[in-house]
């Protein structure tokens, strides 16, 4: 999906929209861990349980160019 694409930006804010709608508390929750964690060195881990039962993790050191990434996207994200 092409982000200098109007069309296609106007389609990732629709669907982003309708992930907060189905999961008003995730953006919450990564709001505070954006504002009160997440920092160049935290390590973010990830676990998902598929639909038969599977664990599938893994974890991540947090870079500066991390940090930089995930500004960006919040900007994008938060925008009314």
């Amino acid at each position: 999906m092409g982000l200098q694409n109007p069309t296609a930006i106007f389609q990732m804010m629709n669907l982003w929209n309708r992930f907060k709608e189905n999961h008003p508390k995730f953006p919450k929750f990564m709001g505070a861990v954006y504002q009160n964690g997440l920092k160049e060195g935290s390590i973010v881990e990830i676990n998902v349980t598929t639909a038969d039962g599977q664990s599938l993790n893994s974890n991540l050191r947090i870079s500066a160019s991390d940090m930089e990434l995930i500004a960006q996207l919040k900007e994008l994200v938060m925008k009314p």
